[in-house]
């Protein structure tokens, strides 16, 4: 067994044991799984309606696990991509309801601030680490909080009082008539061919570029790197502001795409959360994140249909989901075991 088919074998035996034991609690609760499961491929593929709002779905989730995936690459745990995509959406959206612009300039400017946006929230903590040492694990979870706050307090600024921005221009928007009516009015948008390219772009920075290999080089040794007249300061700050960059613009995908706008929120969205899973599913590599955020945005999608199909109430829906990236974060101890088979049988 080589190592190539051991990475394949990790993320789909995780899936499995999600799916195994979300079984077992859907019988522990008296549903039928079969019934469920059922139900869960018909939310995703039932229809083309419901393919298009799935590749819609999937959309920010290749960019928040882009996002994750370049920080784990360089060292870091960026663990403040919900924070970072809350930004990009509201500069997203505030450019693309505050100016009147021909479609060539405004989508693009409204794109480049929600990246600028994520970017500058990627800034802070990779100054506070670069200088001062602090851990960005501890930056970045409370960097979520002021994000969802200072942009809550600016929605209720711009709106009057309100909990609502206006609607963006349409000259600013990613969403596609021929894109819809091919899915039955669905809401699938041109954001997908945004988030495919920005990993192909996240992939020419880590492989074909020197400032890549200098990345690269900081996150496994950075010491090493010192010594070979490489600037370990500049690297991390560089790694969270681009990783930050790439949620920015995932938040643009809700806010040029999605919904048009942008409200006061409640909470956090949780995608930012679920790219950590997507990109230890993908294992942090840009190709990778494509399958880890079809399988959540699939998941996150069609789990919607289980309720109304098979009865099965959101509670267990959301233990089911949350099984599968437990199952995924243990990939390490199904690693270890699957290696440990292939020893023995070279040993006999």
């Amino acid at each position: 067994m080589s190592n190539r088919m051991i990475n394949i074998l990790v993320p789909m035996i995780s899936i499995l044991l999600g799916l195994l034991v979300g079984a077992v609690v859907m019988l522990i609760s008296d549903y039928n799984p079969i019934t469920g499961y059922i139900a869960l491929w018909n939310g995703i593929f039932g229809d083309s309606y419901a393919i298009g709002e799935t590749i819609r779905q999937i959309s920010p989730y290749i960019l928040a696990g882009l996002a994750v995936a370049f920080a784990f690459r360089t060292g870091l745990f960026n663990i403040g991509v919900e924070g970072q995509l809350i930004v990009g959406w509201f500069a997203a959206a505030y450019v693309g309801m505050a100016f009147d612009l021909p479609k060539i300039i405004h989508l693009p400017f409204a794109l480049i601030a929600a990246a600028a946006a994520g970017a500058l929230w990627g800034l802070v903590p990779g100054i506070l680490k670069a200088t001062l040492k602090v851990h960005e694990v501890i930056v970045t979870i409370m960097m979520n909080y002021i994000a969802l706050h200072v942009v809550n307090a600016l929605i209720k600024t711009l709106s009057g009082g309100g909990f609502k921005l206006e609607r963006i221009h349409q000259s600013a928007s990613l969403r596609s008539e021929f894109l819809s009516n091919l899915t039955d009015y669905s809401t699938l948008h041109y954001g997908i061919f945004v988030a495919l390219a920005m990993v192909v772009v996240m992939w020419f920075i880590l492989e074909k570029t020197k400032t890549g290999f200098e990345l690269k080089s900081v996150g496994y040794n950075d010491n090493a790197a010192r010594y070979a007249g490489m600037s370990a300061n500049k690297n991390i700050v560089l790694a969270m502001v681009i990783s930050g960059a790439f949620a920015g613009l995932g938040g643009a995908m809700e806010a040029l795409g999605t919904f048009g706008n942008m409200s006061s929120m409640g909470g956090f969205t949780g995608i930012g959360f679920d790219g950590i899973a997507v990109a230890l599913l993908g294992a942090n590599t840009p190709l990778g994140v494509i399958f880890g955020a079809t399988l959540f945005g699939s998941l996150k999608y069609g789990a919607n249909n289980m309720p109304n199909e098979a009865g099965i109430p959101v509670e267990i829906v959301s233990i089911i989901i949350a099984l599968v990236i437990f199952f995924v974060a243990c990939g390490y101890i199904i690693r270890v075991g699957l290696i440990r088979l292939r020893n023995k049988k070279e040993e006999k």
